[in-house]
């Protein structure tokens, strides 16, 4: 029978989105799959709510990450402040929670810890039936991504595994398939034909700098220390949508004529498997869906300026499965890419480790769990404490919260999931 699929990511952070993009076209190349779908829930919410979820996230990386790092810490507590948290989200999520029973999917997979916590609790309260899965984006899990009602864990690695064990999921339900990448990465290309077709150097190691998916973070900084490498080489600057800062970057091989570093500046792509398959070494933040692609195309990770918080962890795992030097110190930055050049051994060692770390088939292994293997229907899965369960919430808050949710968002929400505009 045919299933429908419903998977639900959010736009605070390119990581989420892009994993659930991987998602819909392993479950839109099955033709067991009646109708497979991908909403960002946060276009459920009302503007506020959206802009703290994005928009402040984004502000926050830039301007704070100091203060990122130390809420993400505070936040890494199970179940710690759950039944206000969940209040405040329902208050803002009546339409995502509305556009659910409408669709009515067989399955639901959700790339972010918001919508996860929502079909928990519809589940729970048995407002909806389905099969839902979470698909954590990092090599870790915090807190936030924790749900008492769900069909499967997919997680990154063996160690995030047994982390959810010892909070008490059960092992049957926590599959270890690495983050979803595009099916894309899965594909073999030759490093020669693809510098020949990205016009670059043949012979020259190839960095990936990396901005991140929105553009941000201190590229020109660091490559007044990439110029500084002594072996040469060539350096990819993905400048994403920045087109400003691609146009700045076009002239720096003519203003920087003493260093043995070429340099190409590439704005948005939707080919970054091929850079990826022309690099050596990827240079940046350690965002999880980053990494991943990286990891299937056999990259060394050069950490730089990692976020408070889950890119630290990130790195962390990297460094201790050998496949990551980091640079805590901008200046060395030139001195420790050398060092790495020039010991051929060790980084072949490393494209190694990273090689044995990669999940290019994620999307696909998580497809097939989900609709062929038979996995636990949520609803008769017990709490994991037995004195918090979906009825500590009373129904009189519930019904406060949509009244205030109809307050808080008057204006007409548009929903998609039925094939044709709905208002609610």
């Amino acid at each position: 029978m045919s299933k429908r699929v419903l998977i639900l990511s959010a736009s605070a952070g390119a990581g989420h989105v892009r994993a659930a993009q991987a998602l819909e076209r392993a479950f839109a190349a099955r033709s067991d799959v009646q109708d497979v779908r991908h909403e960002d829930a946060l276009q459920f919410t009302s503007p506020a709510f959206r802009s703290v979820y994005s928009k402040t996230y984004i502000d926050m990386v830039n301007k704070a990450p100091g203060v990122l790092g130390w809420l993400y810490d505070y936040a890494d507590k199970p179940w710690k402040d759950e039944n206000r948290r969940l209040i405040f989200d329902r208050m803002n999520a009546i339409p995502l929670i509305n556009a659910l029973r409408n669709y009515r999917p067989d399955i639901v997979i959700c790339t972010h810890f918001l919508p996860a916590e929502i079909m928990s609790w519809l589940i729970c309260r048995r407002a909806i039936q389905a099969r839902h899965a979470v698909v954590i984006t990092d090599f870790d899990v915090h807190a936030m991504w924790l749900c008492r009602h769900v069909s499967r864990y997919f997680v990154a690695m063996d160690e995030t595994k047994v982390h959810l064990e010892q909070l008490g999921f059960a092992p049957e339900r926590i599959s270890v398939t690495g983050i979803p990448v595009d099916p894309v990465f899965s594909i073999q290309k030759d490093k020669t034909e693809m510098r020949k077709k990205l016009g670059i150097d043949l012979e020259r190691p190839t960095i990936m700098l990396s901005a991140g998916g929105f553009g941000v973070g201190p590229m020109e900084h660091i490559l007044r220390y990439v110029r500084e490498i002594k072996h040469p080489s060539q350096v990819l600057a993905m400048c994403g949508k920045n087109d400003e800062l691609r146009e700045r970057l076009n002239s720096w091989n003519e203003n920087n004529p003493a260093t043995k570093v070429l340099l190409k500046a590439v704005g948005y792509t939707t080919e970054m498997d091929e850079y990826m398959a022309a690099s050596d070494i990827v240079l940046g933040k350690p965002g999880g869906l980053t990494t991943s692609e990286a990891l299937t195309k056999g990259l060394v990770f050069v950490v730089v300026n990692p976020i408070p918080g889950q890119e630290e962890r990130n790195a962390d795992h990297l460094l201790e499965e050998g496949a990551a030097i980091r640079c805590n110190n901008l200046p060395t930055l030139g001195y420790k890419i050398d060092k790495l050049l020039s010991d051929p051994a060790k980084l072949l060692t490393m494209k190694t480790n990273a090689l044995r770390l990669a999940h290019p088939f994620a999307s696909r292994d998580i497809a097939e769990s989900m609709i062929v293997e038979k996995t636990p229907d949520p609803r008769f899965i017990a709490t994991l404490n037995s004195k918090h369960s979906c009825d500590t919430m009373p129904e009189r808050v519930i019904r406060a919260t949509r009244k205030t949710a109809r307050r808080i968002g008057s204006r007409p929400i548009k929903l998609r999931l039925e094939g044709r505009d709905h208002a609610n």
